[in-house]
C-alpha cells in the first residue's frame, strides 16, 4: 500500500462485499435522514452521526459486525471512533459513499 492509496482512503466497494460476506454484519449510513432518503445502499440501516448513541437501545450485541459509510467518509470515520468508545468491538470505516458504483435504494424506510 502506498501513499497515494493511504490518502484516497478506504474503498466503499470491497467495504460492502466484505460486509455482504460477513455473517452477522450490519451496513450502518450515518448521514442525515434526509440524505438517506435520497438513495442509500440497498440493505443500510440509518443510524445519522447526529443520533449515534441510540444505537445501544437498538442493538445490544456488542460483538455484531458494523460497516459504516457516509458521503464523504469523514462521518464515517467519527461513527467508527465513536461506536468503539460505546463498546462495539468490530467497527469499519468503509468510506464514502461519492465512490459506491453498486445500486442505490429510494425507499426510506430505517
Amino acid at each position: 500500500m502506498g501513499l497515494l492509496d493511504f490518502l484516497k482512503g478506504p474503498d466503499i466497494n470491497e467495504g460492502v462485499q466484505e460486509c455482504s460476506k460477513t455473517e452477522g454484519s450490519i451496513l450502518v449510513d450515518v448521514r442525515e435522514k434526509d440524505e438517506f432518503g435520497e438513495g442509500h445502499i440497498p440493505s443500510a440501516v440509518n443510524i445519522p452521526l447526529s443520533n449515534i448513541t441510540t444505537i445501544t437501545s437498538i442493538l445490544s450485541n456488542k460483538e455484531t459486525p458494523l460497516f459504516v459509510y457516509c458521503l464523504s467518509g469523514a462521518r464515517s470515520k467519527q461513527a467508527e471512533s465513536i461506536f468503539k468508545k460505546l463498546g462495539y468491538s468490530t467497527v469499519k470505516n468503509i468510506g464514502g459513499m461519492n465512490r459506491y458504483q453498486g445500486p442505490i435504494d429510494k425507499n426510506t424506510r430505517k
